[in-house]
C-alpha cells in the first residue's frame, strides 16, 4: 500500500455517510478540506473531538474549509452516536461522519496500522487544498486528542504562504511576522512584495510584518 506523502493527489472515493452518499472531490469542490478518522464510534476521545470540531464550524467556514470525519461503523451506529456527542459537548455536529464500515477509505488513506490495531483507523489527519492535493498528514496515538487550535494555525500558514513569498516562523500565529523566502533577493521586487519593510536578521532570515490577506 503506498503511503500518500506531501503533494500527492488526495484519492477520490465515494461513501456513506452520516449526510447520505459522499464522493469526496465533488464534497469538497472549491473548497480547502480536512479528513480525519476516529478509532470507533462512542469512543470518549473522540466524542470530545467531533464536539469541538463542531464548535469550530465559523472558524472552519471563514477559511473556506470542509470538514470531513471518518470511523469505519455503520451509519446507524453514526446517528446514536452524533446524539451523544451533541449533547455532552452542547454543540450541533453539522458535519459529515463516514460509515467506511468497508473501510476502503481506510485503505486508501493507509489509516489503519496493524502494529496499533488490526481493525480501528488511528487517529490520522489530511488537510487537502482545493486542487486536491494533499498538504498535511498527521497521525495521532488513540489515546491522545487533536488540537483542532493547530489544525487551525496550519491551514492559516498554508493559505498564507501560497498567497505570499513568505514562509511563517516556529509557534506563528496568524497576525504576527513572517519570513521572507531565500529565494527571493531581487532588491525591487522586495520593495514591491513587502513595502512594509524588513528586518534582516542574517542574509537568510528575513524577517517582515505579515502581509494582508488575499
Amino acid at each position: 500500500m503506498a503511503t500518500l506523502r506531501l503533494g500527492d493527489t488526495a484519492p477520490d472515493f465515494e461513501q456513506d455517510s452520516s449526510q447520505g452518499k459522499i464522493r469526496f472531490h465533488d464534497y469538497l469542490g472549491n473548497s480547502w478540506g480536512v479528513l480525519f478518522s476516529h478509532p470507533a464510534d462512542f469512543t470518549p476521545v473522540c466524542t470530545t473531538e467531533l464536539g469541538y470540531t463542531a464548535k469550530l464550524a465559523d472558524e472552519f467556514a471563514k477559511r473556506n474549509v470542509k470538514v470531513l470525519a471518518l470511523s469505519v461503523d455503520p451509519v446507524d451506529s453514526h446517528q446514536k452516536w452524533i446524539g451523544d456527542i451533541d449533547e455532552t459537548q452542547n454543540t450541533r455536529v453539522n458535519f459529515p461522519i463516514l460509515a467506511d464500515a468497508d473501510r476502503k477509505v481506510a485503505d486508501l488513506y493507509d489509516m489503519i496500522h496493524p502494529n496499533a490495531s488490526a481493525t480501528a483507523t488511528v487517529r490520522s489527519v489530511f488537510v487537502i487544498d482545493p486542487a486536491k492535493k494533499v498538504r498535511l498528514t498527521l497521525t495521532y496515538p488513540a489515546s491522545t486528542g487533536r488540537n483542532f487550535n493547530e489544525l487551525l494555525r496550519v491551514i492559516d500558514s498554508l493559505q498564507l504562504t501560497d498567497s505570499h513569498s513568505v514562509a511563517t516562523p516556529a509557534n506563528w500565529e496568524d497576525g504576527q511576522d513572517v519570513i521572507i523566502v531565500p529565494s527571493l533577493k531581487d532588491p525591487e521586487e522586495l520593495k514591491r512584495k513587502f513595502p512594509k519593510g524588513y528586518t534582516e536578521v542574517k542574509p537568510y532570515l528575513r524577517v517582515t510584518p505579515q502581509p494582508n490577506k488575499p
